[in-house]
């Protein structure tokens, strides 16, 4: 991790430190110290009026349709160690989380929630278990990036849906002193659908400044038959233009896997601590017809340093029909997928160049 471990924020578990567990919740959404558990009335008031205050009258808020809610604002400096929630929602990417670091008014963090948390697909309920993080049953989002502020941070939700969703959630941060040397995180996410015929697939653009790439999420709408992963992606890195510093080999490959993820002639899932092939949304032989797929790669022990910029992309590649099957007469197919990313890095200051989010019928997985 990136933080000093005097300070509290470190992995060193037993070195004692001055720092002070707060935590942001509906049971004490400002996070203050001895302020949890003080609702006299609430969502769930009615459920506990024989026991009176205390007994979990106020674990959830209520997001109207087409609303948001302000989740934390919090004051002072430290960082957020973990984040829990859970919702009722009907449909995916019906509700959008951003992050606001230190009275920004430029969201740092604006993903539609079960991307940000790798299951872009959640309705499906199919576990997900990384290092950094976790969706457990039923559908519970559990995220582990350190998030520092030096001042203030700010979540909010936003319902882009037609329906009011019910938000459980804990935001569980540290108050303590920093060095000032760490960097803001961030989460972008871009969609395109279709990826134009010869055109490659941009995850990440238009950052500048210092700071280091630290994960993927793909979720990946097949639209043709056949193998789709033998593109490479590539990361251009303080000034690179025409070709890039990193270069991959494979899709798979970059996720850590190897040779289609083909086990035994079909798709083998895996959720390893820093990659995996999370999920195969396999066609039922009537309408769910297009094969799509979950597949996240954690940048935590080889993060992607850079000083001035970087630009991150990945192409779209199978294979052509009818060729000969050994590779010299092979050829490549550019394929135009429906793609869907979220890159996570952390920058010196607060980006202000995240592309515009699309809208809820563009969100929308179909």
């Amino acid at each position: 991790m990136f933080f000093d471990n005097a300070s509290g924020s470190g992995l060193s578990l037993c070195r004692l430190s001055d720092a002070r567990s707060r935590s942001v919740s509906p049971e004490n959404p400002t996070g203050e110290k001895g302020k949890g558990g003080m609702a006299a009335d609430g969502v769930s008031a009615v459920c506990a009026h024989e026991l009176g205050v205390g007994w979990k009258i106020n674990p959830y808020v209520i997001i109207p349709a087409k609303g948001t809610v302000e989740l934390a604002n919090v004051k002072g400096s430290g960082v957020i160690r973990q984040i829990w929630m859970t919702d009722n929602a009907k449909r995916n990417r019906s509700l959008i989380i951003r992050f606001y670091w230190d009275g920004s008014e430029t969201p740092s963090v604006e993903v539609p929630v079960g991307d940000f948390f790798a299951s872009a697909e959640y309705m499906t309920h199919q576990q997900l278990t990384s290092a950094m993080v976790c969706f457990n049953p039923r559908r519970a989002f559990n995220c582990y990036w350190e998030m520092p502020f030096y001042k203030s941070f700010r979540i909010t939700m936003e319902n882009v849906s037609p329906d009011a969703v019910n938000l459980y959630y804990q935001i569980n941060y540290l108050e303590t002193e920093l060095p000032d040397d760490l960097g803001y995180f961030h989460a972008q996410f871009r969609r395109v659908n279709p990826l134009p015929y010869g055109q490659v697939c941009t995850i990440l653009d238009g950052v500048k400044g210092k700071g280091q790439y630290v994960g993927t999420y793909l979720f990946w709408g097949v639209n043709n038959r056949g193998w789709w992963g033998e593109g490479e992606i590539k990361f251009y890195l303080d000034g690179d233009r025409d070709f890039p510093t990193i270069c991959g080999t494979g899709t798979e490959d970059y996720f850590c896997g190897s040779y289609n993820f083909d086990v035994g002639g079909a798709y083998r899932e895996y959720c390893t601590p820093y990659a995996g092939l999370a999920r195969v949304v396999r066609p039922d032989g009537l309408y769910e017809s297009q094969t799509r797929f979950g597949m996240y790669r954690w940048h935590v022990c080889d993060p992607v340093y850079f000083c001035e910029d970087i630009r991150v992309t990945i192409q779209a590649l199978g294979w052509r029909p009818g060729d000969e099957i050994t590779l010299p007469r092979k050829r490549y197919l550019p394929l135009q997928d429906d793609i869907s990313s979220v890159a996570f890095f952390y920058l010196d200051h607060v980006c202000e160049s995240f592309p515009a989010l699309p809208c809820a019928n563009d969100l929308e997985i179909n």
